[in-house]
């Protein structure tokens, strides 16, 4: 049953890995236009009147 324990612990930690690698693989491809957004998002804030 150990065996079993943590096989599947090995598996969650292996998916979070691949998940985590495709996030900074999609944020490395839109790293661009990640941060044009996030400027231009700022800069209407801050022109804006609240």
């Amino acid at each position: 049953m150990k065996y079993i324990k943590n096989s599947k612990y090995g598996m969650e930690m292996v998916q979070v890995a691949i998940l985590v690698a495709i996030a900074i693989g999609l944020g490395m491809l839109f790293r661009e236009r990640i941060g044009d957004f996030i400027t231009a998002t700022f800069d209407r804030l801050m022109t804006s009147e609240f």
